[in-house]
């Protein structure tokens, strides 16, 4: 079971993320205004979700597709031994402990506007 968090700030305007296995596990809504940068909203709502492993790509697509590209968001989730980070219209897949693999989300995450306190998905 795959299982991921989207902060739903990050969809652009007229986003539809539809994976029909793709359950809802969990929202919250919190106060970051202490690390948000300057183009982010005070306040984000954390969706937590979870889906088969086996619709793991098309997750990462939709994701892709639907991730504000200006605003350095990103999602992330985990599938078996893999950690997925989706940016729009990029995906980055690497096997947990693989500091190479995650150097390259990381940098690409920093390129994109990503602030680099926020580049803190766990493994």
């Amino acid at each position: 079971m795959l299982r991921g968090r989207l902060l739903t700030e990050s969809l652009r305007v007229g986003a539809d993320v539809r994976v029909p296995s793709l359950r809802v596990v969990r929202v919250g809504r919190h106060d970051v205004s202490a690390s948000t940068s300057a183009d982010q909203p005070k306040v984000w709502t954390f969706l937590d979700f979870e889906a088969p492993d086996e619709v793991a790509d098309e997750v990462a697509a939709a994701l892709a597709e639907s991730l504000v590209s200006d605003q350095g968001w990103y999602a992330d989730f985990e599938v078996g031994d893999d950690h997925v980070v989706v940016f729009p219209g990029r995906v980055f897949r690497y096997t947990k402990g693989d500091r190479a693999g995650r150097h390259a989300a990381v940098e690409y995450g920093r390129s994109a506007g990503v602030p680099s306190h926020q580049l803190d998905w766990g493994e």
